[in-house]
């Protein structure tokens, strides 16, 4: 997978379906406190450029204003997390697990480290951001 590439991914019972551009081909890991609860574990993420997110589900599509500054769009009709994006629709993620044959991203980092519990660890090695470290280079942005 590169830059550039369009990809495509589907909630678990297909109703809502999504495509859009990967800004650099990875696959990130997130682990903040919010991203654990939506799904159950740390959220898998594919960076992508926010204006070619395309989210189709009609009734099927909810999104969850989580923070003052990020929304995350899932199925509501079988629950699937499928993007995080922020308030103001400059930067999108979409869940890689919702990406046919996810396998194929290499595993390049992950966010929100100091908020990972210590029951489980990663044997990739990858580049590890502190939240503190992740916010502030977003506020750059």
């Amino acid at each position: 997978m590169a830059a550039g590439e369009r990809i495509s991914g589907k909630c678990l019972c297909e109703a809502v379906t999504f495509e859009a551009t990967l800004t650099d081909g990875a696959m990130h890991v997130c682990h903040c406190s919010m991203c654990r609860r939506w799904t159950g574990g740390m959220l898998t993420y594919l960076a992508v450029d926010a204006g070619s997110l395309d989210v189709r589900g009609g009734d099927a599509l909810s999104v969850y204003r989580s923070s003052e500054w990020g929304e995350r769009g899932f199925c509501a009709r079988c629950g699937s997390s499928l993007f995080w994006r922020t308030a103001d629709g400059s930067t999108a993620d979409v869940s890689a697990q919702a990406v046919d044959d996810s396998g194929r991203f290499p595993f390049a980092s992950e966010i929100f480290v100091d908020e990972k519990p210590g029951n489980y660890a990663f044997a990739n090695a990858t580049r590890k951001v502190t939240g503190e470290e992740f916010m502030a280079k977003a506020q750059e942005s």
